[in-house]
Order: C-alpha cells, then sequence, then structure tokens
C-alpha cells in the first residue's frame, strides 16, 4: 500500500503573496511562472497536492514538485525554470577568439570588394577558411552564430563610428578666448538690466557683441502640384507630390546680439568677401559709431582674406574686433543655435515658386524673430576650460 502523502507547510509572508498574486494575473509573464503562482496561491488555501491539481487541471506531481521547490529556494525562486546543462558547444574558445580577431579588419585588406564585414560574408570566409586555420568547427558556420558571437564581445564591424583626430593645435585658447567674450556678454546684460532698474536715461551701448556665421546651400525647391491640406477622417497631414523642381540655393548670413538678442542677417547667392563685407556694412549701419562691434566668427576664407581686411583697413580703429573659434569649434558659436531652430521651425519642409521668394520668406522669419528677440546665453563654465 502507498505511503500516505502528507501535506508541507508553505509559508508565504504579505510582501510574497503580492507578488504572486501579480504574477498569477499578468498578461504578459511568461505561462510557467503564470501557472507556478497560482499553483502557491492555491496549496496556500488548500494545502493538498490532489485538491490543487483538480483545481488547477494538473497532474499532482507538478504541484508537489513546486511546493517542495518554493519550501526550500522560496516561492519567488520556485518560479522560473531551473537552469539545464545543455550540449557541449560546438566553437571552441579559440575558434571565437580568431572569429572577432577576424572582425576587427577591414575586409577589403583581405581581398574583398567591401569596405566592411557584413556578418553574411564574415560568415562565409570563416567557412572557408577556418579549417585551414586550425578551427574545424567554423566549417558549417552560421551567419546567426556569427551574430551571437560578435554580440558576445561587443563588436559591430558593419558599423562605423565618427571621430576627430586632428584638431587646432591652440583649440584651448582660442576656446578660452571665446569663454571670456561671452563673460563680457554676461558683465553687459548685468549693466544693462541695473540700469533698466535705475530707470536712468537711455544711453548707447559701447560695445555690441555679435555672434555671426553662414548658412550656405538652403534648397529652392518648388513643388509640381498644388499640397493637400488635412482632411479630418480622410488623411491628417498635408499631402504633397512626390516629384519637385530645383530651383538653386541661397546662402543665410546672419549674426545676433548677444546683449539684445537681434538677429542681423543678408540672403545672397554666394557668401564670398564681397558678401561678408556686406553683412559688416550692414552692423556699421545698425550701430552708432561710438560703438565696437566684435563678431565671434570662424576662419573661413572670406572672414580673412585680403578683401576683407582691406576694408577694415580702412574702417575707424576698434570698430571692428573679430574673435575666431577654434577648428572644429563651430559648437562654441552661439548662432550655430539659432540656425537650428531656423532650420526646424521655418526652412523644414519649405516650398517656394523662385529663389527670390525663399530669399523673401527667410528675411520675413528674421523680421518675426526680431518681434520678441530671444536673448541666448552661454552656460559653459570659464573654469572647465582650464
Amino acid at each position: 500500500m502507498a505511503a500516505w502523502r502528507r501535506a508541507i507547510e508553505l509559508a508565504l509572508g504579505e510582501e510574497d503573496t503580492a507578488k504572486l498574486r501579480s504574477i498569477a494575473q499578468s498578461r504578459t509573464e511568461p505561462a510557467s511562472r503564470v501557472e507556478r503562482a497560482r499553483i502557491l496561491l492555491a496549496y496556500r488555501e488548500d494545502p493538498s497536492f490532489f485538491a490543487v491539481s483538480r483545481a488547477l487541471g494538473l497532474h499532482h506531481q507538478t504541484v508537489q514538485r513546486c511546493v517542495e521547490r518554493a519550501v526550500v529556494e522560496g516561492p519567488m525562486a520556485a518560479l522560473d525554470d531551473r537552469p539545464r546543462p545543455g550540449r557541449e558547444p560546438s566553437i571552441t574558445l579559440e575558434a571565437k577568439a580568431w572569429l572577432v580577431s577576424l572582425a576587427c579588419r577591414k575586409a577589403k585588406d583581405l581581398g574583398y570588394p567591401h569596405e566592411l564585414w557584413t556578418t553574411r560574408l564574415l560568415a562565409s570566409h570563416a567557412r572557408e577558411h577556418g579549417p585551414a586555420e586550425g578551427h574545424a568547427c567554423l566549417a558549417h558556420l552560421a551567419q546567426g552564430t556569427v551574430c551571437k558571437i560578435l554580440d558576445q564581445e561587443d563588436v559591430k564591424p558593419h558599423k562605423v563610428r565618427y571621430y576627430l583626430e586632428q584638431r587646432d593645435p591652440d583649440f584651448a585658447e582660442k576656446m578660452a578666448e571665446v569663454l571670456c567674450v561671452y563673460r563680457q556678454v554676461k558683465l553687459l546684460k548685468k549693466a544693462a538690466a541695473s540700469e533698466k532698474a535705475a530707470v536712468s536715461k537711455k544711453k548707447p551701448a559701447e560695445v555690441a557683441i555679435i555672434s555671426y556665421d553662414e548658412k550656405p546651400g538652403i534648397q529652392a525647391i518648388a513643388t509640381t502640384a498644388p499640397d493637400l491640406p488635412p482632411e479630418p477622417g480622410v488623411h491628417a497631414t498635408f499631402a504633397r507630390e512626390f516629384e519637385y523642381e530645383r530651383h538653386g540655393t541661397v546662402s543665410l548670413l546672419a549674426g545676433i546680439d548677444l546683449v539684445t538678442g537681434k538677429v542681423h542677417a543678408l540672403v545672397k547667392d554666394r557668401h564670398r568677401s564681397r558678401e561678408f563685407i556686406e553683412f559688416l556694412k550692414l552692423l556699421d549701419a545698425a550701430y552708432p559709431a561710438s560703438t565696437a562691434i566684435k563678431l565671434i566668427l570662424d576662419n573661413h576664407s572670406a572672414h580673412i582674406s585680403k578683401e576683407t581686411k582691406a576694408w577694415l583697413a580702412e574702417q575707424p580703429a576698434h570698430r571692428f574686433d573679430f574673435t575666431f573659434t577654434p577648428r572644429h569649434g563651430s559648437w562654441l558659436n552661439l548662432v550655430e543655435g539659432f540656425f537650428s531652430k531656423l532650420a526646424r521651425s521655418v526652412l523644414r519642409h519649405i516650398r517656394v515658386a523662385s529663389k527670390q521668394e525663399l530669399k523673401d520668406r527667410i528675411m520675413a522669419a528674421m523680421d518675426y524673430f526680431n518681434q520678441e528677440p530671444v536673448v541666448h546665453t552661454w552656460t559653459y563654465k570659464l573654469e572647465k576650460a582650464a
């Protein structure tokens, strides 16, 4: 006669019970975890293997194994499958290391027309050359296995991440000069705020600091058919014909007054020295003759050309002062943020009938921004530049 199966005492705390109830009612947990959570909750209410098995439609030995494991390992550990030994790996560690080292080379170095590896090409090369290198286990290497091996080592030979190797040798010094100008802007803002608070007579500023750059290659693109507006219940967006016409490009020359936020701008077909000088003349007319105009700008050829230097030499002393950003340091120029805003809010999806219309709309955008100027502020701490 079979021995009587005694009920096993299963102690479940309130926290474990709450977790088990959450898992038992889950729609996203694996089915095995949900089933075991229900077993433990049912056994807590009625500690009988047979009663629980009948209620849940399971074999009583399944219930018994789950409860016994919960008693020994804990109720939450009993929900997961035990690790299985599995099959011995067929690909050796040496073969994996050879494959990873192969992935770290360029495919073109091994005679392929490809610049970089694809996982399919890498698997094919390993199957062909692996056995000859002493790795017979790679003779039937699958592409999926290559992906798994490379993922384990966090190697992605099919991707390229760019970096900058060569920098301006005087990068730190030039950056410090630009940040000193931004500190001067901060002092000018404080002085302007104190004068406004004192309700003093408005005096023309003695210094104007302009963050300047060009945005070339703005395309004048025309549609070949009218855009269709959104229609409720039909399509939620504007509909646009795929074909388009090109009418050339224009360049935006713009500078932001870092104290007032006003934008000074010109839109031209090109951005040579003569266009840059025209912009300087625009600034010259915008500020009193006693105001020193400081520009933060990059080392574009138009900014340092003979034509530009000759024009500057004809101007009064200390009227214009240039502070150049270092090479590959355009992020130091605050006007870049304004160009980003312009591209996202005005130029994105823009369609025009001619280059002149594009110029007019860009200048209209400048007038719109100048209605409520935004004062741009640099938050980088000068001490970090050392």
